[in-house]
């Protein structure tokens, strides 16, 4: 089946975040929307987003049931209420008119079984392994990874995959890990986060304005992304602090949604003297990204080591890259499967000193930190969204055949 066949096929998307402000569900629907495919999601009710609507041509479901970080038992609660009601209304609405297809991703990986009713009824599912979920749960509760609960955590994720026809995740380090855990490698697809590029447009890293004298303008340093702590934005406070005294006109940037993570930080800043040179601007759109990340000199990525940070490639890392800037980044595998030791800035994850370190580096010399943001973006433009999402629409073409 070629891709253009996809037209008119009815798909239905279920993903426990918000639609449309989650990237990588919103990227994937409007891919296949472009395709000619007809689009219900379902997903996470939203402060002053209506219950039902219709976005750029996708039907938009809200159900009423939000997610927030909390315990284990509050975890389990909200994925439970999440998918009985997903479940509920895939059954009923696939009586009404089949589905083709049902789009899955996680977090949790059971989400999949809301596709059963759908899946007897002749649809092919998807799941869409945005994260390992054992991986992530040691990080986030500090399991060991021979514990009880990984173990549970492991055998549901495989039960998971073993149900969905197709399984698409982010990069190679994921498709090594679920392949040798839950699946063979041919059941398994690499989609990979790369920005839009309607949204984020490409720019060349040599593009800008020559930077001038550091004490001419603040030497502006970006985070976005999750404000939790396996991120590292403390360690990228603490680095912040130790280089006051060599680039005294360096701020930090924050855009994210706020969270009882970032208060601690932002009051630490504080007490440090620091306030005047953090600056946290609130969670932004993907649109007004753009704007923030063109006014930053460098990028950073300041990950803490751990299970899960080890396997990620941060989106941010493509998003800084596509308009010109320069990147700092963990020295992680999952990193380092893409990027060679020339295309980014490095530092050791988790280490804040050394962070400091790389930063004082690109502040003095930011025509060298250029030159590795080219390499990178080599990198990047061969992983470009054009790319990755023609690779989406061939994977489902080849599914429904």
């Amino acid at each position: 089946m070629k891709a253009e066949t996809l037209r008119g096929k009815h798909v239905g998307m279920v993903v426990f975040s918000p639609y449309p402000s989650d990237p990588r569900p919103r990227r994937a629907a409007e891919a296949l929307a472009k395709a000619g495919m007809h689009l219900e999601c379902l997903c996470e009710a939203e402060d002053k987003a209506p219950s039902r609507e219709t976005s750029d041509g996708i039907e938009i479901t809200r159900i009423p049931v939000r997610h927030h970080r909390g315990g284990k038992l509050s975890y389990a609660a909200q994925y439970s209420s999440f998918i009985i009601m997903a479940a509920a209304i895939l059954a009923w609405r696939s009586l009404r008119r089949r589905y083709d297809l049902i789009y899955i991703h996680n977090m949790p990986d059971v989400l999949v079984f809301s596709a059963l009713i759908p899946k007897i009824l002749g649809a092919k599912v998807i799941l869409d392994q945005h994260d390992p979920m054992p991986e992530l749960m040691e990080t986030i509760f500090n399991f060991s990874d021979d514990s009880f609960a990984v173990a549970v955590i492991r055998r549901l994720e495989k039960w998971s995959i073993g149900f969905a026809d197709l399984v698409i995740t982010v990069n190679v380090a994921c498709k090594r890990i679920f392949s040798e855990r839950s699946c063979r490698p041919e059941k398994i697809g690499i989609v990979m986060n790369s920005p839009d590029g309607d949204i984020f447009p490409y720019r060349a890293a040599g593009s800008y304005p020559a930077v001038g004298s550091p004490s001419n303008k603040p030497f502006v340093i970006m985070y976005h992304g999750s404000l939790v702590e396996r991120n590292g934005l403390d360690l990228a406070l603490e680095a912040l602090g130790r280089i006051r005294k060599t680039v005294p006109n360096a701020e930090l940037k924050i855009c994210g949604r706020s969270t009882p993570f970032l208060e601690e930080v932002i009051g630490k800043a504080g007490a440090a003297g620091m306030d005047g040179s953090v600056r946290y601007l609130g969670p932004k759109r993907l649109e007004e990204l753009v704007g923030e990340i063109e006014t930053c000199d460098v990028g950073v990525v300041p990950n803490r080591r751990n299970p899960f940070t080890d396997i990620n490639t941060p989106t941010r890392i493509f998003e800084y890259l596509a308009l010109g800037k320069p990147v700092i980044a963990p020295r992680t595998p999952g990193i380092l499967d893409y990027f060679d030791h020339d295309s980014l800035c490095y530092f050791e994850a988790g280490d804040a000193e050394d962070l400091a370190r790389s930063i004082v580096n690109v502040s003095r010399n930011m025509s060298a930190a250029i030159t590795v943001a080219e390499k990178g973006q080599q990198v990047y433009l061969a992983h470009r969204w054009s790319e990755e999402r023609q690779n989406l629409v061939e994977l489902v073409a080849g599914l429904l055949a």
